[in-house]
């Protein structure tokens, strides 16, 4: 997995070439002149401690001798330093040494903000991807996943990549460099020393490493509680007043907070985890700079075997060494958390949408003659078969209804019209074409669907209404507010059709948020139109002005209507009767009352006294 990461993160980052070699360019500037700033300081300490003409006389010594790297790059640094006086030669010092630390710190600010142009527009691209991706997916992928988890997906993941990545590259890029160019000029400096001292390197690596691996699992099942958190927050809002109306308050804050012990738990471990790792490195890396302090002391007060200026500038840079060495040690913790992350951000985007329109779909506007079923069968992942040999046929311009008890089938076969699942068995056909060959926009394009469950959105009356199309003008939108007996009401609002209705419209009641569905079902015009309980959470009268509405609007349409109470199906033209995901019966309703079969037992007991 984590050479596909690496791959999909390197083609993700391609595009920003431009910006990834300015900063690649910074880098290398930034740690020539990060070099030269720890020697020229090592220089200054050297200078301000060592007699001027001794310096002087070691000046010519090296002029004249410069046998070693080291003695070269002492003579060029006194070459560029050394003034006539003591003083003149501080005064050029300090000005070197700050046009140093100036030029350092703008490339350093460079070469960030190039890779944090590329870390924001990287994760804005992915956040995009992944965003639009979900939207492709069938229901059948929502079915299986909570809303939380899928929104800390989008949101904790991808953040967590950028956290991750974002710094990791800065250091994973820098560091090393800054490490080479230390440890070179430690090789220059003393040999002895310097073998000593790249002890700590493999060592620290070690310790990264297993730390590192422990932390990625535990990142992951950490990721994994955050969205199951978030996944028990958003069903709790979202039920809120079920959970009131049972009392069950108490229960949910309990629920809570066991699984934010759960969470705690891990995140704790990680966090020990994590935190042990800073001073363990360091402490490794304290161990070897006093070993060596002992050792470089001893060559220079006792065998003379080492100057007290190389000294002085070999330690300087072996603590600058071990600055990026921890640095580094934080970055494998940080890329393990991000490799976490990505594997569940990676793992949605690698999910293939179950139902998608042929690369040669046919594209459809209406219906020319029928609606046909062909031994349909169905049934959910893991579930038993929900349909049976499902054979039947809506012409155009009839009103075909399905009836039956709760958990007959009847949503089920209105979900298969627009695909939003496919047949498992047999076929669904319109004017003689099978609907997994048509174009599934345009077959969704032409439905119109009023479903039992009101869907709306935290917006504007207006905004609802209109959902979905591109330009209404003020006399169509109120003209689909009268006929679906929506107008009053919403004239009687603060601000009429520019209210905005709460989330799930939880400002409005159920009946008002009813006929907004269905003013937005009659403004669309469909060719076809499922009404699922359209009106089932109308009272009598407005009921009844609502079906008239929608009598109307069935004219010369092919109209699926499903419903529990049977006194709006009575003039249907076929009605369907469904018991156990099978068809039961079918025929007219005086027919089915002839028959004194299912739909007449049905019948009795609705209308008993």
């Amino acid at each position: 997995m984590e050479k596909s990461i690496y791959r999909r993160l390197y083609d993700l980052v391609a595009g920003y070439w431009p910006f990834l070699l300015a900063s690649s360019i910074s880098a290398f500037i930034y740690v020539a002149f990060n070099g030269l700033s720890v020697w020229l300081t090592a220089t200054l300490f050297n200078n301000i401690l060592t007699d001027f003409d001794e310096l002087i006389k070691t000046q010519s010594l090296l002029a004249s001798s410069k046998a070693s790297l080291n003695d070269q790059l002492k003579f060029w640094t006194n070459k560029l330093i050394l003034r006539d006086t003591a003083i003149e030669s501080l005064k050029v010092l300090c000005y070197t040494l700050i046009a140093s630390f100036l030029i350092k710190n703008i490339f350093l600010y460079i070469k960030n903000i190039s890779l944090t142009y590329i870390q924001f527009n990287l994760i804005k691209k992915l956040r995009a991807q992944l965003y639009s991706h979900l939207q492709s997916l069938s229901l059948s992928f929502f079915d299986k996943r909570q809303t939380g988890e899928l929104s800390s997906i989008v949101i904790n993941d991808v953040s967590n990549m950028r956290v991750a990545f974002g710094t990791s590259f800065h250091k994973l890029f820098v560091e090393p460099i800054n490490i080479l160019v230390f440890i070179s000029l430690l090789f220059i400096i003393n040999l002895k020393l310097a073998f000593l001292s790249i002890v700590i390197v493999p060592i620290t690596g070690a310790v990264v490493v297993v730390i590192g691996k422990s932390i990625r699992r535990r990142s992951r099942r950490t990721a994994e509680k955050i969205a199951r958190i978030m996944g028990i927050m958003s069903e709790n809002l979202n039920s809120i007043r079920i959970i009131k109306s049972f009392a069950m308050e108490a229960f949910e804050t309990n629920r809570f907070k066991q699984e934010q012990e759960r969470h705690y738990t891990l995140d704790l471990r990680q966090a020990k985890l994590r935190l042990i790792s800073s001073p363990v490195t360091e402490m490794i890396g304290a161990f070897i700079a006093v070993i060596l302090l002992w050792i470089g002391g001893h060559d220079v007060l006792v065998s003379n075997d080492m100057t007290s200026e190389d000294f002085i500038r070999f330690i300087l840079i072996l603590f600058s060494v071990l600055q990026p060495i921890r640095s580094l040690s934080k970055v494998g913790i940080n890329l393990q958390n991000g490799f976490a992350s990505a594997d569940r951000v990676f793992n949605v985007l690698d999910t293939v949408p179950a139902i998608v329109s042929k690369p040669n779909a046919i594209k459809i506007k209406d219906v020319k003659d029928e609606i046909t079923f062909n031994n349909v069968g169905f049934n959910y992942d893991g579930t038993d078969r929900i349909l049976k040999d499902i054979s039947f046929t809506m012409k155009k311009g009839t009103v075909t209804a399905l009836v039956g008890a709760s958990g007959a089938g009847k949503s089920t076969i209105a979900d298969l019209i627009p695909r939003f699942y496919d047949v498992i068995n047999g076929k669904i056909e319109i004017d003689g074409n099978d609907i997994r060959d048509l174009d599934i926009n345009s077959l969704r394009k032409m439905m119109g669907i009023v479903s039992q469950e009101t869907i709306l959105f935290n917006d504007t009356i207006g905004s609802n209404i209109k959902y979905g199309l591109q330009s209404v003008t003020d006399d169509q939108l109120q003209k689909a507010a009268k006929n679906a007996n929506a107008y009053d009401f919403i004239s009687e609002q603060p601000n009429g059709f520019e209210t905005v209705i709460g989330e799930k419209g939880v400002r409005l009641s159920g009946g008002q948020r009813q006929r907004i569905a269905i003013a937005r079902a009659i403004l669309k015009n469909p060719s076809i139109l499922i009404l699922d309980e359209a009106t089932s959470s109308l009272d009598t009268e407005s009921e009844f002005k609502v079906q008239k509405a929608i009598d109307n609007l069935m004219a010369d349409r092919t109209v699926l209507v499903i419903a529990h109470r049977l006194s709006t199906v009575e003039s249907a033209d076929k009605i369907v009767v469904m018991e156990d995901g099978e068809i039961a019966d079918f025929g007219s309703h005086q027919d089915l009352l002839k028959k004194d079969g299912v739909y007449t037992r049905l019948y009795k007991k609705q209308f008993k006294s």
